[in-house]
């Protein structure tokens, strides 16, 4: 089982990394192409969710393979599954139901994690 919340947490990772890196650097206008909700939001905001994404992406693993405060992992697991109950009601909002599915995926990835590295597995 230790193995396999370790494969979860390096995809969940290269996951958020990817789109945490994107939103943080992209302008909202060049992001809006492909993802159509940023246009709900500000600048700002779509910056502070890829921000966001990215701090868990490294959340998720630095903690636990320094073992400097490898609490930060499963903290990190439960903030992103977080981020994807909000990201799915914004996509509830603008009725994207593939989309809604996608995060329902991540946000059991994510929990797995969070109660495996909490409670029998963790560090």
């Amino acid at each position: 089982m230790n193995v396999f919340l370790w494969i979860l947490q390096a995809v969940l990772a290269a996951m958020f990394a990817a789109a945490g890196v994107l939103k943080s650097t992209q302008p909202k206008e060049k992001l809006a192409k492909s993802l159509p909700w940023v246009e709900d939001f500000s600048p700002g905001t779509v910056k502070f969710i890829g921000v966001a994404e990215l701090l868990g992406a490294i959340g998720l693993i630095l903690p636990a393979v320094t073992g400097i405060a490898p609490i930060l992992t499963p903290i990190a697991a439960t903030a992103l599954a977080v981020v994807m109950v909000l990201a799915a009601i914004t996509h509830a909002r603008r009725k994207e139901p593939s989309a809604i599915a996608f995060n329902a995926v991540i946000l059991i990835m994510a929990a797995v994690v969070a109660w495996g590295r909490f409670g029998p597995y963790s560090f």
